[in-house]
């Protein structure tokens, strides 16, 4: 059975359908599993064991019968607990939420679970999904796998920790401001941010339960092992809520290139606005070398046409004002007058927030025109080069830091102190464009830790972002299990 445990989904899904494992036994494995190791990390925080019980029970019923339940038939895996799961609580980390017990399933769940999904269970997440690393009152701190001392990211955190633990064999997670990218980067283990729009967001916390609005951004996404996991996932997610499903079907592209020495790749590897430390930049560069070596054109040179600052302070304004409906009233309305007596010439991280948070429609208007810009820009630069690869952060995991007061939180890249906001800075801009972004592990840093690239490709071409994670995972070893969970 051990074996069954750090399979692919794709694998494993497969020898559920020979009936060379049931759903019910790889099922009580992992709960046994969540037993005697989640503790060392604390990934997955509220079980829903019965009822998964119930339907492994029916899936392998199913199969004895001669009935597939869908592409994820019996698969055992669990969600982040932003999303809603009929009958579990699901609290989105905070204490405003702790009793909160939906009735519905997230249209993302639902999708999964119509798809013959065993859902076992609710994964840690920062409090509001509102932090790089993954904390909160209710139920504590996520530990990473490969360094208990050291974060799992966030704010997918718990969702990261747990694949890498060998807790779940599939994770649904999301992210706003790198939430799948950075703990994927982190813990060692794929991720894929979809294409803006590809994957209803309905059911997520935040916004507030019962929102209808997309909020502006954030995405829904897999994470796994495996890059095929993320495709499979993806070919059960992806496709319009039900009242545009109505008019339109989707038809994603295929990957552009079947084989890696066709792919035109351009390697963006750091930045002086946003300093890679070298321990990771050591091991992108050295990813970047295997592609060369397997016959990939690769542009280091290549740039969109405008740059990383410039991009990512359009981004972070923007972000603030998506994320500004998960402030109570009193809050924000102390946001509001505190914005307006702000000089231009304050560039704080506060004033920034302040700026974005009490954003009027009129500047966001702006804001938006300019993001289609981006995206204008970025459409032709992939014209000329199939994919861009880059970091998702300066660092790899870095020590837990729960100090409240944010702006005075900072990290090391090379021993130089620099902002802990620097963590948003690579994963940001492509969510500003609303691209696709897929990370696939590429190593460990000299001390043991994992790094993870960002593979980013044209809009609604995740095909490809995940088709060459794939491939480079080859190259480089993809995942490892973390020493003491195999």
């Amino acid at each position: 059975m051990p074996d069954f445990v750090f399979r692919s989904a794709v694998d494993t899904v497969a020898a559920l359908r020979r009936r060379d494992v049931g759903s019910r036994e790889l099922l009580d494995h992992y709960l046994d599993r969540v037993e005697r190791l989640n503790p060392r990390v604390n990934a997955v925080v509220t079980l829903d064991a019965e009822r998964a019980r119930a339907r492994a029970d029916g899936a392998d019923r199913a199969l004895a019968r001669g009935e597939s339940l869908g592409l994820l038939h019996g698969l055992p895996m669990t969600v982040k607990d932003t999303f809603e799961v009929a009958g579990v609580r699901t609290t989105s980390g905070a204490e405003l939420y702790t009793d909160h017990v939906p009735t519905a399933d997230a249209p993302a769940v639902a999708r999964l679970v119509a798809a013959g999904a065993v859902v076992f269970g609710k994964t840690n997440t920062p409090a509001l999904a509102g932090d790089c690393q993954t904390y909160n009152t209710i139920f504590g701190t996520t530990n990473n796998p490969w360094d208990p001392t050291r974060a799992a990211g966030g704010s997918s955190g718990g969702s990261a920790a747990a694949l890498a633990a060998g807790l779940t064999a599939l994770e649904l997670g999301s992210d706003i401001g790198g939430s799948i990218r950075n703990p994927s980067h982190y813990c060692g283990v794929y991720g894929h941010k979809p294409s803006f729009g590809l994957v209803p967001t309905r059911g997520h916390i935040p916004p507030a339960p019962g929102t209808v609005a997309e909020t502006d951004i954030n995405v829904v996404g897999p994470l796994a092992r495996d890059a095929a996991d993320l495709a499979l996932a993806l070919d059960v997610l992806a496709g319009p809520d039900a009242d545009r499903g109505i008019a339109w079907r989707l038809a994603l592209p295929p990957p552009r290139r079947s084989a890696l020495r066709e792919y035109r790749v351009a390697a963006w590897l750091d930045d002086p606005f946003c300093a890679v430390d070298g321990a990771v930049r050591e091991r992108l560069e050295g990813a970047v070398d295997a592609l060369r070596r397997a016959g990939a054109r690769v542009d280091d040179e290549a740039r969109p046409g405008f740059t990383l600052a410039d991009a990512y302070r359009d981004y972070y304004t923007l972000l603030c004002a998506a994320m500004s409906t998960t402030f109570a009233e009193q809050q924000f309305g102390t946001l509001m007058p505190f914005a307006d007596n702000l000089t231009a010439d304050d560039q704080s991280m506060m004033a920034r927030f302040a700026r974005g948070t009490a954003l009027r429609h009129r500047e966001w208007l702006r804001l938006h025109d300019g993001r289609e810009r981006y995206r204008a820009a970025w459409a032709g630069f992939f014209r000329d080069h199939d994919v861009l690869v880059c970091p998702i952060t300066p660092v790899a995991a870095i020590p837990h830091d729960h100090n409240p007061d944010w702006p005075s939180r900072r990290i090391a890249v090379d021993g130089e102190s620099r902002s802990y906001e620097d963590q948003l800075v690579w994963a940001g801009v492509f969510g500003l464009a609303y691209l696709p972004a897929t990370v696939a592990p590429v190593g460990r840093t000299r001390d043991g830790l994992p790094v993870g690239i960002q593979i980013v490709g044209p809009y609604l071409e995740d095909r490809t972002t995940i088709e060459v994670a794939g491939r480079l995972g080859e190259l480089v070893g993809g995942f490892e299990i973390p020493p003491g969970y195999a």
